[in-house]
């Protein structure tokens, strides 16, 4: 018989409620849809219990049947709870107007992500349109160590066991090239990297009362040159990150006049 834990459920109830999230944490960019077979081996389970898990969360709406042949992709559920969970983050809305703004100075596209579970998401692109060749980041996209705002996440998210996390399965020189990526961003305030063919990222935090809630992002060609120190481009990104900022704090204090009236 299962054990009680706290009065309130029995710790099979838990680890089903565990499971459940382990399964929803394999799908990602890369990974739209999955079988059962796939989850059983990525979890180390059972492969009936992979299935009925799978088969439970179609009935629960948090899944649906994939068009391929066996296949489960994230359901309606997860994406309606998604729009909830983006609506109630504020600073999209407005960082949006900023954002658009700052795509037209500097001719570049540009981005905002979130934390996720274990990365940034980007959750707001302004693609820069005055180009023949658009630079440009999907919504809903996981990034990784390599990318500006990871580093800059790391440098200000207070979890001191974040980064052994992130840091998992890199060699002993990757993870001493990250804890420096991360000194830098301390210090500078932003950080610029160079990406594959020519490109570059720069990225800047936002914050609000309980610390980093985001951060804002451009991506362009011509490589990081384009963002070296002084240039116009990395002082337009960290002046409106700092207006972003500003702008989430005004808010909170005209809701707090509000609710004194």
């Amino acid at each position: 018989m299962a054990s009680v834990t706290g009065g309130e459920g029995t710790s099979f109830d838990i680890q089903s409620v565990s499971r459940v999230g382990q399964i929803l944490a394999l799908y990602g960019p890369q990974t739209a849809e999955l079988t059962a077979v796939e989850v059983a081996e990525r979890l180390g389970l059972n492969r009936t219990t992979a299935y009925r898990y799978c088969t439970s969360l179609v009935t629960a709406g948090i899944l649906e049947r994939g068009h391929r042949r066996g296949t489960f992709v994230l359901g309606g559920l997860i994406l309606q709870l998604g729009i909830q969970a983006l609506g109630r983050r504020g600073v999209i809305e407005v960082a949006r107007p900023y954002l658009r703004r700052l795509s037209a100075e500097v001719g570049t596209t540009v981005a905002l992500s979130l934390w996720g579970t274990s990365g940034p998401v980007v959750a707001l692109v302004q693609e820069d349109v005055s180009s023949a060749v658009v630079v440009t980041v999907r919504v809903g996209s996981e990034l990784d160590v390599t990318s500006a705002q990871m580093r800059v996440f790391l440098a200000y998210l207070p979890d001191p066991h974040l980064i052994d996390r992130v840091a998992e399965g890199l060699s002993a020189t990757q993870r001493a090239e990250l804890e420096n990526a991360i000194y830098a961003v301390r210090r500078a305030g932003h950080s610029v990297v160079a990406l594959p063919d020519g490109l570059f990222g720069a990225a800047a935090p936002i914050f609000d009362e309980y610390g980093i809630t985001a951060t804002i992002a451009v991506l362009g060609a011509g490589g990081p040159g384009n963002v070296e120190p002084g240039s116009p481009t990395l002082s337009r990104l960290v002046a409106v990150a700092e207006e972003i900022t500003d702008a989430l704090a005004s808010g909170r204090e005209g809701e707090r006049r509000t609710e004194l009236r």
